[in-house]
């Protein structure tokens, strides 16, 4: 038996008079999503418990069967761990935004929180210039992709709080920066990455070319490195997980699964869906799991775009969705679902539930639901704790 979790990420939201009531799963066209909610076990999930802000990493948490309670101590930890840096028992990482902070009417605001997705290349040199000039004992900057990358405090502080770039666009920023012990530490950081981005010859070009610029570093989600046990540990199994997303990754770096790395995969609506779906039934050969994590449809839900988010979603389906059922030929069993909604009004997450499909190749059935929130609420199945579905998935439960 083989079992697989397709993750579209963001593909939950709400009903839009744009869309004349309906939610963008409703409107977009998913043929083979549809399939399996007709065939499977089709339900509401809750990815993000009620103590905790609605972020991918304990949403995912939950999806890889891990309870957060239990082991989440940040996201930045667990993309440390993708990057290869390794974090003593004393250090504390963050994630680091490359953004673009504008003046309106004597205020800061967050225009833009991923650089107008600036591209790796272009991203790390001004990732290596801030090490450099920047860098020291305490503080290492580590470039990652596009606008995602990490700042590392040896032996820094952890009681702080912050607010992830994503959820204030738009907004003023004046009183969402860096709180607690050690923030004024980190103000000063991000000021001084202000002063050497503003005429850096990466962000000179991508004024002069009509690009946003990286104007400034914005620090979030930090944590110290977690305990985990690893899928061989916890559920007897080997797996793989594949993804653009460094978040993602480290938790499977955590799980003990194989990282497994796409040409093209950026993380954003141009990813390699064909190329990801190919490598999941690569994976399949060698493993008996596979995480396969699709990041399109969440950056669309944050850039509010309608057209770009079922355009994402219809091609998750066609191009992951529709190439891992063709080309599957034995047993096995398949969850899908979102890891937390991000709907097109907000801009960001939500807690709410969110849709899920559990689906056994062993089984022929045709409810006639289609995948969607409204089909999902009426079957009455909820999952009030999400990491519980992975055990199902592997009937473990």
């Amino acid at each position: 038996m083989k079992y697989l979790v397709l993750l579209g990420d963001g593909m939950a939201d709400e009903p839009m008079d744009e869309l004349g009531g309906k939610t963008v799963l409703q409107a977009a066209r998913t043929p083979f999503m549809d399939r399996l909610a007709s065939a499977g076990e089709l339900g509401m999930a809750q990815t993000v418990p009620a103590a905790y802000h609605p972020g991918s990493d304990v949403a995912n948490l939950s999806v890889f069967g891990y309870d957060p309670a239990s082991c989440y101590t940040g996201r930045s930890p667990l993309e440390a761990a993708s990057m290869g840096v390794r974090l003593a028992p004393e250090d504390v990482a963050f994630r680091l935004n490359l953004v673009d902070i504008v003046h309106h009417q004597g205020k800061l605001y967050m225009a833009d929180f991923a650089a107008g997705h600036i591209s790796s290349g272009e991203a790390r040199e001004l990732i290596l210039s801030l090490q450099d000039e920047l860098g020291d004992a305490d503080f290492e900057f580590h470039p990652g992709v596009s606008y995602r990358h990490l700042l590392v405090w040896r032996n820094g502080e952890d009681r702080l709080r912050f607010v992830p770039p994503h959820d204030i666009i738009n907004q003023s920023i004046e009183d969402k920066m860096p709180q607690g012990q050690g923030a004024e530490v980190l103000i000063n950081l991000m000021t001084s990455a202000q002063m050497l981005l503003k005429n850096h010859p990466v962000n000179l070009r991508r004024i002069r070319d009509n690009q946003v610029p990286a104007s400034s570093i914005w620090l979030w989600g930090h944590g110290r490195a977690p305990q985990m046990p690893t899928y061989a540990e916890k559920f007897g199994i080997s797996g793989a997980v594949i993804s653009a997303v460094d978040l993602i990754k480290g938790i499977g770096v955590y799980a003990g699964l194989e990282v497994i790395e796409v040409p093209g995969a950026t993380g954003y609506v141009d990813t390699n869906y064909a190329g990801k779906a190919a490598a999941a039934i690569d994976a399949l050969s060698r493993h008996d799991f596979v995480y396969l994590h699709v990041e399109a449809p969440d950056e669309a839900g944050h850039a509010g775009n309608l057209e770009e988010k079922i355009r994402a979603i219809e091609r998750f389906d066609a191009e992951i969705v529709g190439a891992v059922l063709q080309q599957l030929s034995e047993p096995y069993r398949l969850l899908l679902l979102p890891d937390h909604p991000t709907p097109l009004h907000l801009r960001t997450h939500s807690r709410d539930p969110v849709p899920y499909v559990l689906y056994d190749s062993r089984q022929d059935r045709a409810s006639g639901l289609t995948y969607c929130e409204q089909a999902a609420h009426s079957t009455g199945r909820f999952c009030e704790q999400g990491h519980l579905l992975l055990p199902q998935l592997l009937q473990r439960a």
